[in-house]
């Protein structure tokens, strides 16, 4: 493995960790939901990694688009039900 993509994957580990422990809890819905974009991204990196060949590619691969497909779903899940406390009820 190159080093230097292995120095980038562990700096956007502890950048990642430092980002999200420093989000208040009020910014968290919103910014799930702007994520999902880029979980369309990894879920499209994901099916290129499955589709170069070998099994272990292909394990990973199909790992990592399970995994990104969850996480796309559970946030809009997340982000549905966000703006549904924001809409009026039928009484008002």
């Amino acid at each position: 493995m190159n080093p230097l993509l292995l120095f980038v994957f562990v700096l956007a580990i502890f950048l990642g960790l430092e980002l999200i422990t420093k989000v208040p809890s009020q910014l968290h819905t919103p910014l799930m939901s702007g994520s999902n974009a880029i979980s369309g991204i990894t879920i499209v990196g994901a099916i290129v990694a499955a589709g170069e060949g070998g099994v272990l590619a292909t394990v990973l691969g199909t790992i990592a688009v399970t995994a990104a497909t969850v996480n796309v779903i559970g946030g809009y899940l997340v982000t549905e039900r966000m703006l549904g406390m924001f809409k009026r009820g039928k009484d008002a």
